[in-house]
């Protein structure tokens, strides 16, 4: 049972409980006790430790800013303005607050708002969707649009819109760059007519991307209904993030196994049997090391598409807070700012996992 539950956590990439595990089933107590500090409470500390800092020095910067505005007006307006601002900074009014790095209680009030106003924009959608639902099926009767709501997504539905984004830009990558890497890698003579298009097309800016597929699909769809602004957004992030999967999946299939290639000349496999049940099936570890690398390059550069093709994702949200200059659009971008790297996290963590799947029914196999 023990082992079971270790070989669990390894394979989830909770490796680091192992300690506490063999420590509650009283396996070397010291040396399991050592290892459950070093593995768990040191990271926990070095948490509050980040906080810490993080707290001293917007609390720094804070006091260095109200200064200086307090001298501004003693410079500008005498003595009584300065006073008069020392006063308002003092009160907490939002008016004269100043405007800089927030401390960490600032960002979890600006999280809990921002929740507090998911909250209330879902309230709305529900009010609207039960006062126009006969309409709508009257619509959809006479073969109409239902009437859909308009207001402005929450921070929640901006997340969702973000994910749906940069999947369909992950699954768009995949499909060119797993064929295409496949058919190049099968021939030494295609892997080196195509490595100079390749050499030049992967550290393009996701910007130029944008700008490229903005042009087409403008073009394209100048006539179309469909949402524009997700199309640029998705496709300039799977033509951004392909290349690892290209190079990877090229890579594992130029080095199979010369053996399990001679096998299949042997048992007189065609091309397509070679490919699914030789060529695929090696090369698995490197194409999922490519979709992983992918992966998290396609969660980087949608923040900046997103904000670029106007898409209502987080990208987006984090342009209007800092154009809003609100008294708390700074907590609201560090809310963000963590959101997306805890997001990138999990998407990597999913990937291994899979990854992980992959290799250990390959070995079951084996």
């Amino acid at each position: 049972m023990k082992d079971k539950v270790i070989n669990s956590l390894r394979f989830t990439g909770l490796g680091f409980l192992e300690p506490l595990v063999r420590l509650i089933n009283g396996e070397e107590p010291k040396k399991n006790l050592i290892n459950f500090v070093k593995s768990t409470i040191f990271p926990l500390a070095s948490i509050l430790f980040f906080l810490l800092v993080w707290h001293l020095g917007a609390d720094f910067l804070y006091n260095k800013e109200a200064n200086s505005r307090i001298e501004k007006a003693r410079t500008e307006q005498g003595e009584a303005a300065a006073q008069a601002m020392a006063s308002c900074i003092a009160s907490g009014d939002v008016s004269c607050q100043p405007n800089t790095l927030p401390s960490p209680a600032k960002v979890w009030t600006a999280y809990l708002s921002l929740l507090k106003d998911h909250e209330i924009i879902s309230d709305k959608k529900d009010a609207f969707e039960k006062k126009v639902a006969k309409t709508n099926a009257s619509r959809e009767a006479k073969g109409l649009a239902p009437i859909t709501y308009t207001g402005r997504p929450s921070f929640v539905d901006q997340i969702g819109t973000s994910l749906k984004t940069v999947f369909a830009g992950f699954l768009l990558a995949a499909l060119i760059a797993i064929p295409i890497g496949i058919i190049i890698g099968l021939s030494s003579t295609l892997r080196t007519s195509f490595n100079w298009l390749i050499q030049i097309f992967k550290p393009v800016s996701p910007v130029v991307w944008l700008l490229l597929v903005f042009m087409i699909v403008k073009t394209l769809m100048s006539d179309s209904d469909m949402d524009k602004s997700f199309m640029i957004s998705f496709i300039s992030v799977g033509l951004c993030a392909m290349w690892a999967t290209l190079v990877n999946t090229s890579m594992g299939v130029s080095t199979v196994d010369k053996d399990f290639v001679n096998v299949a000349r042997v048992l007189k496999l065609n091309v397509g049997q070679n490919i699914f049940k030789v060529v695929l099936p090696s090369s698995l570890p490197m194409i999922f090391t490519g979709l992983r690398i992918t992966l998290s390059v396609a969660w980087m550069v949608l923040i900046a598409i997103e904000l670029l093709a106007q898409s209502p994702g987080l990208g987006s949200f984090v342009w209007e807070e800092f154009q809003n200059g609100a008294n708390d659009s700074n907590a609201k971008i560090i809310v963000a700012m963590f959101i997306i790297g805890l997001i990138g996290f999990l998407l990597d963590r999913i990937m291994m996992t899979v990854q992980k799947m992959m290799s250990f029914n390959k070995a079951e196999v084996a």
